[in-house]
């Protein structure tokens, strides 16, 4: 009994190492795969009698162990899209299953993976190099808000981006208290220009022309020589400190009145914003635009202090000319941004990280990524950084978690195992092929 019990055993340690080289061989094979996790191997004993005075030989079974929660090394890469993740999480992603109308379509189950080496493919989407699409939460592109409640496939469009009209022109500067000689005269007025946008995108050049009437008291005309009738839109008259009437620093604007033409104000209140607004039409309909000065008795926008320069800091407007797509970026809280060739970007996505309470019993699946099981717990999709997920690495990937050092010298101890295990089957044939020997003699 003890004989075949014996060789059944050391048959048992023959597969249970055979089983721990096909794992060694994966984690090997696999060394090199982005995103890769290694699974290592446990032996079990099985025992078929043990007391005090017996112990019948028994088995062993090795069983998987998988190492999914051990990073891999990050490294660098010039893909603009690659995404690592430092720390604990899971990329959420969906397996096509086919195509309707030119749509894919995706398995209804939801998996996970680490490999980040993410590219756009022929449709737009974010895909891996398993062929795996990225999902992320979408961002309403009217309200910006993002939509936590699900996950879909993220598709980059290459759309135009549409032009913006401009609304409003903000100013910053100093205008000199004592102008240089033929400066800031009718003759010679202070000038700034400006482009701004129509509803079609196109520019426009607004010139604002600055005459000192007398000590901190100014007029400001707005001009745009390619407006529809191509006249001054009107002036109004800027005044300073004391002068204003209104209690502000010498220095800061106090008053804005005496509008003409077009432009409108609605004068001084304290604390509130300096504006004047005037209207155009260049050829689309009319357009007003707001021409912010700072605020009332402050610095933060036009001032008159000593000086014969004029010191021009700032002059912007929110206005958009028509974009074309020019590429896509990620960034390190999980956005997915469209960029355009006017400057312009558009945020149309956030990559969260999905966390396991017990990662390691994941189930695996084709391509390095895994589905959720009973013992790995719920998923949790968490933004990046937030409630134990880990961090984002952009332009990055993470490679395997394999050490071929270590997985060398699990090579050596299985093979020198498998051979001792081989000795005892070859040793109890020979015992047994004696005792046969015996009851022929």
């Amino acid at each position: 009994m003890s004989l075949f019990g014996a060789m059944n055993t050391a048959i048992s340690g023959l597969n249970a190492q055979s089983n721990a080289f096909g794992n060694i061989s994966d984690n090997v094979a696999n060394s090199q795969t982005i995103g890769f996790k290694r699974v290592d191997t446990t032996f079990v004993d099985y025992l078929t009698t043990s007391t005090a005075a017996v112990n019948d030989p028994g088995a062993v079974v090795a069983k998987p162990s998988y190492i999914n929660n051990i990073q891999g090394a990050i490294t660098q890469t010039d893909n603009p899209l690659g995404l690592a993740i430092a720390g604990q999480g899971f990329f959420a992603v969906s397996q096509q299953t086919g195509q309707i109308n030119g749509v894919p379509t995706f398995n209804p189950q939801q998996f996970y993976t680490r490999a980040g080496d993410f590219q756009l493919n022929a449709t737009g989407y974010m895909v891996n190099s398993a062929g795996q699409y990225l999902n992320g939460w979408p961002i309403d592109p009217t309200t910006g808000n993002i939509n936590q409640n699900t996950l879909k496939p993220i598709q980059v469009t290459q759309t135009v981006y549409n032009p913006v009209a401009t609304n409003n022109v903000v100013l910053s500067a100093n205008l000199p208290a004592t102008p240089a000689a033929g400066t800031g005269t009718v003759d010679s007025p202070i000038s700034s220009d400006i482009n701004v946008y129509d509803a079609l995108g196109t520019a426009h050049t607004v010139t604002l022309d600055w005459v000192q009437n007398a000590a901190s008291d100014w007029t400001v005309s707005v001009n745009a020589a390619d407006d529809v009738g191509g006249a001054a839109r009107g002036t109004a008259d800027v005044q300073f400190g004391a002068v204003s009437g209104n209690a502000v620093p010498e220095g800061t604007v106090g008053q804005i009145s005496a509008a003409t033409g077009s432009v409108a104000t609605a004068g001084y209140a304290a604390g509130t914003a300096a504006t004047l607004s005037f209207t155009d039409d260049f050829g689309s309909g009319p357009q007003t635009i707001t021409l912010n000065i700072g605020t009332y008795g402050q610095t933060n926008g036009v001032t008159q202090y000593a000086g014969t320069a004029y010191d021009l800091r700032g002059l912007t407007q929110d206005g958009v000319p028509p974009g074309a797509f020019a590429g896509v970026s990620t960034q390190a809280n999980g956005s997915i941004i469209v960029n355009y060739d006017n400057g312009q970007t558009r945020r149309i996505a956030q990559v969260p990280l999905v966390t396991f309470n017990s990662p390691d019993a994941l189930q695996r699946q084709d391509g390095q990524s895994f589905s959720a099981t009973i013992d790995s717990g719920t998923p949790l999709a968490e933004q990046a950084s937030t409630n134990g997920a880990g961090n984002l690495v952009t332009n990055s990937v993470e490679s395997s978690n394999v050490d071929i050092a270590s997985e060398f010298s699990q090579l050596i101890v299985a093979q020198q195992a498998y051979s001792a295990n081989a000795k005892i089957v070859t040793t109890a044939d020979t015992m047994l092929q004696t005792t046969l020997q015996m009851k022929q003699q």
